[in-house]
Formats: structure tokens, sequence, C-alpha cells
């Protein structure tokens, strides 16, 4: 037996023994060395103090060359000398004064760990001395322990590697960690900071059984660092966040929310897609998910119409993945409605990308919840809020289709405030969320609500959001409904609303789109159109929708079947005539029939001719000097434009002439008559540019002319006396149209008083007036023509020989002009007389020029027969 034992020990060692027996030489030697340098860590100076370390440095970075990466025995043989001899002092240095000294030791620990074979075992020495040097006290207060931000830095990453290498070996020291990072997630250091966030998501990682009991003193700090000025601050937190919440207490969901939605808002790209990536992670995997579908959906949904492509892709992708999955954990609940399923609605949007019938159902499922608090942002005082709500209503309904009915009250009622907002980006969403309801919703069913609110309060949104509503609608859906909005709109309540330029756009937008939409089926309610376009004419004033009205009435003329506007009055002229008079006996300046008849007036062009017996009687009674002055204005300076143009209006049909003595006589000649006031005196100006427009539309006969001469002569005479130039002027122009159409003198009394009158207004301060005097003169004398009765006016004729010399030698020399054709017109009279009248004053002129023409002219004439 002994000498079996003296074999046994004189043997080579086996391979284990052989490696047990290199890993203690290894450790003894690394501990030896290891031995001899440590004592310089206890210096007094801390250049000592520093030298020592970085000889420490040296050391085992010489000891790892030598062993290759990652070779087990190598880590071995550092575990023992590492946690019995450099663990306890290097984790005493990171208390060093030196900064330097304390960098060294950060940086060997960080190697050490990574090199030790049980780097755990080194958790409960690490912790509490990182917590003492980043955290500090529970209780206190203000700066940690540690001043350097680069060291804060380094020290969070050692952390960092802690929870990466220690793993569920953490969880005894979660205490530690977790103070560590309240202090660290707050840290002025922004790099500290997305370090700390990466190690809160690390560590909930890590220790998942024990993570979810403290989780909710992370979300705090977190939340304070997630408005962070640095983006990729923000970013950082929102991820952690996410992990935290993910392997934490799903009770911090509702403390989280508000702040992830504010990040919604963040001007910075990849913010927003974080937001979006976290919660699109909690809808599919979140422990209790299904008690916040009602809270995440929105935000989820929110992405979907975000400006980055990229961002709205990613959350469309997370969104049909929940959808499915929600499909899938609930396949026996939607049998029937994934064996059955119903294809797109008519009309639909986009009806190749129709949502999923999980994310249909999801919709629909929570909107009663998330509906209240979308109405609410839509009227918050912040644009952006307003727009993100407005961008999720939409969403909202494109999910929702025909199960938004249920909610269809609410809906309507949030738009009909929201499309009248300042921000036109919220008025767009909102009109194409209304034009959903309008896909999805009966018309029987949103007509009854939209129609009533018109009636109770008519306004430029209820208006948008009706014409918006019927832009979605489906033709064959509306036309049954179709006499019924055109009869509403009609009514005065509603198209005499307002004269507002808003409100008769969305007015006039609402008959386009009948007109878009309903096409051929309008000529059921044409008329009604008819009158919504002339009240939205006639309201607008200086609003400049003419153009616009137009437009629309040349649509409804072309699904009518007719060729333009006129072709359209055409047809309903005689209806609208009647519509407008019906309460004529009570117009005033300010009633809106006046305006709506003078629309139909100046715009019906030859249908006028057709309605003679309506228009012309209402023209005599609102035309009597007992109605409103104003009034009586306005409707002379449209029929001014109709006379100037009367073949193409009022003499369209050739029958103007049956109506020419109630015209004259029970329409200008009372509004002729004198009456004291400036506003009389604008009157008579436009009752006498209504007769010269009259009578120079050439729908008049010379006998019908002469007919409104003798009713009408003396009052124009009057009218030259006006303080008005334009009255006189216009009065002499009547007056020698009148002459030129007379054949002859019918009454010398009446034709005698015109020529003093006339020769009056030679006078005038007006050049134009006088101008136009001296032609009526020549008209005059031109009426006599018989020889046997000119020696009835001679006497009159050598008056007015001798004034018109008097004129001859005017300082104007185009009234001397003038007056020269005057009296070589009316020479032919009495020649004699008149060589015999100018001999006698032609030395008397400053320039004999014009007398000296006069008479040479005089002498060319023939001799009287």
């Amino acid at each position: 037996m002994a000498a079996l034992m003296a074999a046994e020990a004189a043997a080579p060692p086996g391979p284990t023994e052989a490696t047990e027996t290199s890993e203690t030489a290894e450790a003894a030697e690394l501990s030896r060395a290891l031995s001899r340098l440590l004592p310089g860590l206890e210096t007094d100076s801390k250049v000592g103090r520093r030298r020592a370390l970085e000889a420490l440095q040296r050391a085992l970075e010489a000891a790892w060359l030598e062993a290759p990466d990652g070779d087990p025995a190598a880590a071995a043989a550092f575990q023992g000398p590492w946690a019995r001899l450099l663990l306890p002092r290097l984790l005493y240095c990171l208390a060093d004064p030196a900064e330097g000294c304390r960098a060294l030791a950060a940086h060997l620990l960080d190697l050490g760990l990574r090199r030790a074979a049980r780097p755990r075992d080194a958790l409960p020495r690490l912790l509490p001395a990182l917590a003492a040097r980043l955290a500090g006290p529970e209780s206190a207060r203000g700066r940690p322990p540690e001043a350097c931000e680069e060291l804060r830095l380094a020290l969070v990453q050692l952390l960092s590697l802690a929870v990466r290498l220690g793993g569920p070996a953490l969880a005894p020291h979660l205490d530690d960690a977790l103070r560590v990072l309240r202090r660290t997630l707050l840290d002025p250091f922004a790099a500290v900071r997305r370090e700390s966030c990466e190690c809160a998501a690390g560590l909930a990682r890590a220790t998942p059984d024990h993570f979810h009991m403290q989780s909710e003193s992370l979300i705090g700090p977190l939340m304070q660092s997630i408005s962070h000025q640095h983006w990729k601050v923000r970013v950082a937190v929102i991820e952690a966040t996410g992990t935290v919440i993910q392997f934490g207490s799903g009770k911090s969901v509702d403390d989280v929310l508000p702040h992830f939605a504010q990040r919604l808002f963040d001007d910075v790209p990849q913010v927003r897609q974080a937001v979006t990536c976290v919660v699109g992670g909690w809808l599919l995997d979140l422990r209790d998910r299904y008690s916040f579908f009602h809270k995440l959906i929105p935000l989820l949904l929110s992405s979907l119409e975000d400006d980055i492509p990229e961002i709205a892709l990613a959350a469309a992708g997370l969104w049909e993945k929940v959808g499915l999955q929600w499909q899938r954990e609930n396949e026996d609940d939607l049998k029937d409605k994934l064996d059955f399923s119903t294809p797109p609605p008519a009309r639909h949007p986009s009806p190749e990308t129709r949502p999923v019938l999980g994310c249909r159902e999801l919709v629909f499922r929570n909107l009663s919840k998330i509906l209240p608090a979308v109405c609410h942002d839509l009227t918050d005082w912040v644009v952006g809020t307003r727009l993100k709500a407005a961008q999720l209503l939409l969403v909202l309904l494109l999910h929702a289709e025909d199960h938004s009915t249920q909610h269809l009250d609410t809906v309507l009622r949030v738009l009909h405030r929201a499309c009248a907002d300042d921000d036109p980006a919220v008025v767009r969403s909102c009109t194409r969320s209304a034009e959903l309801v309008g896909v999805f919703v009966s018309p029987e069913v949103f007509l009854k609500l939209i129609l009533s609110t018109l009636k109770k309060s008519p306004s430029p949104s209820g208006l948008l959001v009706l014409a918006s509503v019927i832009r979605g609608c489906p033709r064959e859906a509306l036309q049954p409904h179709l006499k019924v909005i055109a009869v509403e709109l009609a009514r005065p309540h509603i198209c005499q609303g307002s004269e507002n330029r808003l409100y008769g756009e969305h007015l006039l937008l609402c008959v386009r789109t009948l007109v878009s939409v309903c096409r051929e089926d309008c000529r059921g309610c044409s008329l009604q159109l008819m009158e919504v376009l002339v009240t939205v004419m006639a309201l607008s004033g200086a609003t400049g929708l003419s153009d616009k009205v137009q437009e629309t009435m040349d649509a409804l003329a072309a699904v009518q079947g007719v060729d333009g506007s006129q072709d359209l009055y055409r047809e309903h002229v005689g209806p609208l005539m009647e519509w407008v008079a019906a309460s004529h006996h009570d117009w005033t300046v300010h009633s809106v029939e006046l305006l709506q008849f003078n629309v139909v007036v100046t715009h019906a062009g030859p249908a006028l001719g057709e309605v003679l017996p309506h228009l012309v009687p209402i023209l005599r009674s609102c035309l009597q000097p007992a109605r409103d002055p104003q009034m009586r204005l306005r409707l002379f300076s449209s029929l001014s434009r109709v006379l100037l143009s009367a073949k193409q209006t009022v003499d369209s049909q050739g029958q103007f002439h049956h109506y020419l003595n109630t015209v004259a006589k029970d329409i200008l000649v009372p509004n002729l008559q004198w009456h004291a006031g400036k506003t009389a005196a604008a009157i008579r100006t436009a009752a006498v540019s209504c007769l010269w427009a009259l009578l120079s539309s050439d729908v008049l006969s010379e006998k019908q002319i002469w007919e409104v001469q003798e009713m009408l002569m003396l009052d124009i005479l009057t009218t030259l006396e006006e303080d008005s130039q334009m009255t006189r002027l216009i009065s002499c122009q009547i007056i020698n149209r009148f002459l030129k159409t007379s054949s002859g003198v019918a009454d010398p009394d009446k034709f005698i008083k015109i020529y003093p009158e006339l020769l009056k207004r030679l006078d005038d301060v007006s050049h134009e007036v006088r101008l136009a005097a001296t032609s009526a003169l020549v008209s005059w004398l031109a009426c006599i023509q018989n020889d046997d009765g000119k020696s009835y006016y001679q006497s009159n004729i050598q008056f007015l020989y001798r004034e018109l010399l008097v004129y001859l030698d005017d300082p104007e020399g185009a009234v001397q002009d003038a007056v020269l054709e005057v009296l070589k017109a009316g020479s032919v009279l009495f020649p004699e007389l008149l060589v015999r009248e100018t001999e006698a004053v032609v030395h008397k002129h400053r320039s004999p020029a014009h007398c000296q023409q006069l008479l040479q002219h005089l002498q060319a004439l023939p001799p009287a027969q």
C-alpha cells in the first residue's frame, strides 16, 4: 500500500488537477503582483495614488493580453484576486478626493466586471458604493456627491454593465439601483439622463419578477425628463418608459399618457415616432392592455395622420397588427362577421385600404369612451390640439363606418362648432369628417339633425357641415330627399340668414354640391335652388360672390338641359317674379325682397319681356312719391340699366309699347315733379336718366317718342334748372332727341316755350351743358320749316338771333363755334334780319372773326324765292 501511494504521488497530475493547479498559480502570481501595487493606493499623495492606479491598469492589461478574450480559465484565475484584493480598494477609491483617481477607479471597475468569472458576486458591494456616489443619502437633496459630469456618466455606465451582467441577481439590490436611477434620471448632464434611461430599461428586463413592485417610483423622474430640451433625451425617456411600464405596473399608464399625448406635438419626428412605437408595443404586449384600449388607441391613431410618411406608415403597420391580434384573440365573438364580411360602403374614400375587421371593431367598441375626449380637445384654445383632435375624429369615423350613427348627434354638434374654427387646417379635417358622415349614415338620419339645427340657428358652419355631408352621400341615397333640402335652403330664415360673405359662400356651396352630386335629379327642385342663388347674389353686395353664383347657375343650367343662366331665368322668371313681389307693398330700401327683385330684373335678360304684366305694376307701385325715397333710387338705377338694353330685356317680345303710357305717365311724371331736398333731386336725376335710357334704346318709334314728348316735355323743361349738372345735361339731350323726332310744330304755344329755357343753359357753369343746349337749339330751329308759319315766330327768332350773337363773342372758343353753327342753322329762316343784327354788333365784339364768318355764310345763301 505504501508503495502504491508513493507511485501515485510520483505520477504526473491529471488534466483537471493541472487546470486547477494552473489557475491557482496564475491567481497566486496575480495576487503577488497586485499586492506589490496595492499599498500605493493608501498613500497620502494623490500623485502616488494615481501612479498606483495606473500601474494596476498596466499590470491587468498585460495579464489580459497573455490570455485570450473570454477565456474561462483566465476569468476564473482573475476572480479571486479581483474579489479579494481589487474590488474593495477600487470601491474605496471611488470617493478619492482626486478626480483623476476616481476616474481610473471607475475604469478599472468596468474592466474588472467584464473579466471576472462571477461578476454578480461583486453586486453586494458595488451597488451600495454606486448609490453612495451617485445618490447619496435618501433624504439628501441637491447635487449628488460626484461633482464631475463625465464621472457620473462613467458610474451610470458601470451600473448599466452591472445590470447587464448581473441579471436576476440584482433583485436583492433593487432598492439601491432604483435610488440611483431616480437621481440620475434628473441629472443636469443630458448624456447621464440618456444612459440612465437605458439602464432603467435594462433593469426592468433583468428583474421582471421584482421590478413591477417598485416600477412606479421611476415614473415621476421619467416624466420630468420627457420634456427635456435635447430630443435624444426625450426619445430615450419615451423608450425607457415603454419598457418600465411593460415590465412594471400597469397603474402607471394613466400617469404617463398625458405626457405621451403632448409629445405627439413634438417638432422632432424621432420623438413622435418613439411615442408611436411604444404605444403600439403596449397595445400588442401590455399584460392588462384591454383595460387601456380606449386610452391607447387614440394615441396610435393620431399618428396615422402624421406629416412624416415614415411615422404614418409605422403607425399603420402597428395598428394593423393590433387589430389582427385582437381579431385572433376574439375569433369566437367575431365568427359571423368574419364568415360573412360586408363589402366597403358605396363612395368609401379608400376601399382598397379599408381597415381590417379587428381594427374597426376595436374603434367601434371603444368609440363611446374616446369621443368625449376628442370633442373636448376640438374646443381647446391651442390650435395644435384642435388640429390633432380633428384629424383623430376623421380616422375614428373612417373606422366606425355605419356604427357612427349611434353617436351622430354628438359628432354633428362638435363638427358644427369646429367648422367655425379660425384655422383652415382644422376646418379641412372637419369637412372631411362630415363627408364620411354622408358616406356611412343614412340621409334620413343626418338630415333630420342638420336641418333642425339650421332651423333653430342658421350659421356658416352649419351650412358647411350640410354641404360636406351632401358631398359624401351617394346620389341614389340623396335623391328622395333632394326636394326637402332645396325647400329648406330656400326658406327665408336660412337663405336670408346673414349678409356675411362666409355665410353666402357656404350657402352657395350647398347648392353647388347638390348640383354636382345629384345632377339631373335637381330638375325637380330647380326653382328653389334658383331662389337661393338669387338671394345669395342679392345679399352678397360688395363681397364679390357674383362670379361664383354665376358659375353655379351655369352648372344648374347644364344639368337642367338648357343653355346658360339666361335660359334658366326664362324657365323660372314668372314664379321668381311672383315670389319676390308677394310683399312689394311693404318694401323699403332695407327689404331683402327689393334686392332679390333687382337681381331678377338685372340678370333675367330676355326673360323680362315675358313678365311685363308682373314687372310694370310692381314698378308703378314702388315708384310712387309716397314710397321710400332710397328704395325708389335703387329701383330707378336698376330700371335704367334694363332700359339701356331694352331690346334684349323688357322689349325682347316686342310688347313693351303696350306699357309705355304707364311707364311715362304713372312712373316718370310723378318722379319728375319738383320737391325740396337732396334725395328728391337725386330721384329726379334718376328719373331723367331712365327716360334718356329709354329714348336711347331704339325701341320706340317716332310716334311713340312723340307721345312721350307730349306727356313729359314740360317736366323736362323744368329739370333744366336742376342743381345737378348731370340732370341738366341729360335734360338737354332728351329735349334734343324730342325735337329731332318731331316732324313739325304741333302746338306753337308749347313749342315757343322751349327755346328760352335752352337759351338760359348757354350761361350754365358746365361747358358740356352749354354745348348740349346749342345742339338742342339747332334741332329747335330745324323744326320751323313752313314758310307760311315761320312769320309767327319772327319776333322770337329775332330775339334768339340777338342773344346768340352775344355768345358769339364768348371767351370759350368751343362755345363760339357751337353758337356759330346754331346761327348758320337758323339763318335760312330770316337771313336779311340776321345780317342786320350781325352788322349792328360786329364792331362791339372783341374779335369780329366769327361775325365775319357768319356774314360770309349769309352772303353765300341763295336769294329767297
